[in-house]
């Protein structure tokens, strides 16, 4: 059925204490009808508004005590990666702990570790120094904690036990590595040398705390 006779607006019905109030999610959106065109903006006009605008007043609020502790102009030269870093500190990384409940699928669910491209990332990400690895699992689970029970309780999003995943791809696919954090899971390309893996995954790690990826 086409959306204009739906009758859908862009509106919002919010209750608080048993009252109802109508938002419009942008300016005059009780008169613009959600048609098959505009559907997009709709969508997107949804997102912001359950996910930041109902939420703006709290948020306000929250930095407004956040900044009177410590400055606006002090947090403006740290990406939100280092900040996370500077207020948890470096996070104590088992390396073996970790090449030990990691689970391995795709291009390399046959050989696993064995794999000579899984053989080189542990070899790489073995030579970082502690804040590599922990940007590292920042750009994998979205985090550089390190559950308390190690990696073998690590979480999804979900809440349940994601086991941090080295997924295989072909360079078709994607020449960089990218990350699924809700799953905790890093597609790593089938690259023939090392030296290109350690390049590109260093790349991808840094190219994560600008908020943008790399295809």
């Amino acid at each position: 059925a086409d959306l204009e006779y739906v009758g859908i607006d862009f509106t919002a019905t919010e209750e608080t204490l048993g009252v109802k109030q109508t938002v419009e999610l942008i300016p005059n959106g009780a008169d613009v009808d959600v048609t098959q065109e505009n559907l997009p903006e709709y969508i997107e006009a949804c997102l912001k508004y359950r996910m930041l605008g109902r939420y703006e007043a709290q948020v306000n609020e929250l930095l407004l005590g956040f900044f009177d502790v410590i400055p606006e102009p002090l947090l403006t030269i740290f990406d939100f990666q280092e900040l996370e870093l500077l207020m948890c500190g470096l996070p104590s990384i088992e390396m073996e702990d970790w090449k030990k409940h990691t689970e391995y699928s795709g291009e390399y669910d046959r050989d696993g570790p064995n794999h000579d491209v899984c053989v080189w990332f542990w070899e790489v990400v073995s030579e970082y120094d502690q804040e590599l690895k922990a940007r590292l699992l920042q750009f994998v689970t979205g985090t550089s904690g390190v559950p308390a029970k190690g990696f073998g309780s690590l979480q999804g999003n979900d809440g349940n036990v994601r086991k941090f995943t080295v997924h295989g791809v072909t360079l078709e696919t994607c020449v960089y590595p990218r990350s699924h954090t809700c799953f905790n899971r890093i597609d790593l390309p089938l690259y023939e040398e090392k030296e290109e893996l350690e390049e590109k995954l260093k790349i991808a790690i840094t190219m994560a705390s600008t908020g943008f990826d790399i295809e």
